[in-house]
């Protein structure tokens, strides 16, 4: 498949947030920004340490697992409702994601990220995709014209792009 030609800016982008259960719980994040911004991606999620020979390069070697970051912020329209599915209510497993599954393993509430970003209607194969596993959600409201939410999350799983 031919790389597109054509850029890709803040208006062809869907995040999205789902839980782990069998039928995911999925909220479709409504009026964000278009600022969806990810660090500390790597090969394997892995940092790498050198190792000298009195003083001079010998070689490179893989430690500790780093973990990807990222933040996005959206226009706030709803604080928590029992069905409807709100941000506050994705981050503090509460609400319509009271219910929810874990993405891990652990007693910590993790979600899965995914950033859609249009391609199709540019004459692209496919749509683009991030997905990012194990995520940790937290969340700042600020009141203003308008009123917004600043999320930001580690994902200490899979980062997977298409």
């Amino acid at each position: 498949m031919a790389i597109s030609s054509k850029p890709k800016n803040f208006r062809d982008g869907t995040i999205t947030l789902s839980d782990g259960s069998g039928s995911p719980i999925t909220l479709t994040v409504q009026y964000e920004a278009g600022d969806f911004s990810i660090s500390n991606v790597m090969q394997s999620q892995t940092e790498v340490e050198m190792y000298l020979d009195r003083g001079s390069f010998h070689n490179v070697r893989k430690t500790n697992f780093a973990p990807a970051t990222f933040s996005f912020t959206a226009t706030m329209t709803d604080l928590s409702d029992a069905t409807e599915k709100c941000l506050w209510d994705a981050v503090n497993k509460s609400g319509a994601f009271a219910a929810g599954v874990s993405r891990g393993d652990t007693d910590v509430w993790l979600l899965q990220v995914g950033l859609t970003i249009e391609g199709t209607d540019f004459g692209d194969a496919a749509d683009h995709t991030l997905v990012l596993d194990k995520c940790h959600l937290t969340l700042e409201f600020a009141e203003g014209s308008p009123n917004t939410f600043s999320l930001s999350g580690t994902c200490y799983g899979s980062i997977a792009a298409t």
